[in-house]
């Protein structure tokens, strides 16, 4: 089988099992380039396994994987790597920023990573703080953060780079509503001014309200929800 041009990223019958227990069974999911697509489901449902399969971050144990024309899932873990570094971006829970650098080292690190030279990354890196309403907080390092300021730092650094997809795996979960609703705010004007496609996963149905698309995962498979949002 072939990429279906049609979309950017896509899952094909993806199943997974941990031990014992299944996590995908069979699970079908696409998004095309610059789409939004709100994965959605009760805990434990498979979404963010599913996540991170479309990511490389893991492989399925049958079914197939594909980004931009290319099988992933039949990548090693160095190319799969790679891959991640140099055209994804992730955004978790709890932002997972580096507690040791300030805002700004932990928003050039997809560069650096990269090797951008150290003065050309930490100048891109500023470049996304005034946009993202966080000028005055380049040195501050994360325990110097409010939840919502540390969750802004880690979509700058998910940005940064410029990626083709954007995985967030419950971007605001930790966020109370006011504050979740803002980086949600933040999150979409940044995407679709950039051009990236983004597969965010949640299970709250106000987060799930910003995408142009929205799937549900139950019990490791996959069902449409076939509503068109914001202009799609």
């Amino acid at each position: 089988m072939s990429a279906d041009d049609d979309f950017l990223v896509q899952a094909r019958e993806a199943a997974l099992s941990f031990g014992q227990t299944p996590a995908l069974r069979g699970a079908n999911l696409s998004a095309r380039a610059g789409e939004i697509l709100a994965v959605t489901g009760p805990s434990g449902s498979g979404k963010s396994t599913l996540l991170h399969c479309l990511a490389g971050i893991l492989v399925p144990d049958s079914g197939e994987i594909w980004f931009d024309g290319r099988r992933v899932d039949t990548l090693g873990e160095p190319e799969r790597s790679t891959l991640r570094r140099d055209h994804f971006g992730f955004v978790f829970q709890f932002g997972q920023l580096v507690p040791e650098l300030t805002a700004e080292e932990n928003v050039a690190l997809p560069l650096l990573l990269a090797k951008s030279r150290r003065a050309s990354a930490l100048a891109e890196a500023r470049s996304w703080f005034g946009r993202l309403g966080l000028d005055g907080l380049e040195g501050r390092r994360s325990g110097e953060l409010s939840g919502g300021q540390a969750q802004r730092v880690a979509l700058a650094r998910a940005l940064v780079s410029r990626p083709e997809v954007l995985f967030a795996d419950e971007p605001t979960g930790a966020l109370d509503s006011l504050t979740g609703e803002h980086v949600m705010d933040l999150l979409v004007a940044s995407a679709r001014q950039e051009g990236t496609t983004v597969v965010l996963v949640t299970h709250e149905p106000r987060v799930a309200a910003h995408a142009n698309r929205e799937v549900i995962v139950r019990d490791g498979k996959v069902t449409p929800l076939f509503v068109e949002r914001l202009g799609s």
